[in-house]
């Protein structure tokens, strides 16, 4: 449920939308004030959450890294940089990340540059509304490399990860309000999967 956040709205709380625009910048949740209206697609209706972000290790599909932030056009590279900064601080090495046609953008990739992290994302070079074509921020210097294709190709693992979380976890939907206590219900969930997943993998 929504309030407006100058205050206005009906004393006994109960609130009529009808022919009104919620906004974040507008409204605000009565139950959880950290969660924010987000949009995944377009098409899409718009629902309050937050987002949860995962880093995974390619080589044998592991959870590495996790955190959730509040949902806006942003979070994803953001909490990309971030997780990917603490991880060549704690490893000392250069790496490469897949991602996908959403962090191909040129903040991000100068971003994972500057962590000396190569960023193998998907090329984003889409028709806009405008008809112009995007431009990718990365182009064959880095995709005609061997290990190009195999990040994109193992990136995909992480939806195993959400799905399992969605499907058998708390990630669709959380009991928990408040980013602290929802990133430690995500964490639960990736802690999960590779408890899971490690067996797996001793096995083979």
């Amino acid at each position: 449920s929504f309030k407006p956040k100058d205050g206005s709205g009906n004393e006994d709380g109960g609130e009529n939308f009808h022919g009104q625009k919620r906004k974040n910048d507008t409204h605000v949740s009565t139950t959880d004030p950290d969660s924010r209206l987000y949009r995944k697609a377009q098409g899409r209706e718009a629902k309050l959450c937050d987002m949860g972000h995962a880093l995974l290790e390619n080589r044998n599909g592991l959870a590495v890294g996790g955190r959730v932030a509040q949902a806006n056009g942003t979070a994803e590279r953001r909490a990309s940089e971030a997780l990917l900064k603490q991880k060549t601080k704690e490893t000392g090495k250069a790496a490469t990340v897949g991602e996908d046609k959403a962090y191909d953008t040129k903040d991000h990739v100068a971003a994972l540059r500057k962590l000396g992290v190569t960023p193998h994302v998907a090329q984003n070079n889409a028709k806009t509304k405008t008809g112009h074509h995007r431009q990718s921020a990365i182009d064959a210097r880095t995709t005609r490399h061997d290990g190009y294709g195999m990040s994109q190709t193992r990136r995909k693992m992480i939806e195993c990860i959400f799905g399992s979380g969605k499907q058998h976890g708390t990630m669709r939907k959380t009991k928990h309000r408040g980013l602290a206590c929802i990133a430690g219900d995500f964490l639960l969930n990736l802690i999960a999967s590779n408890l899971i997943r490690i067996p797996i993998l001793v096995a083979a």
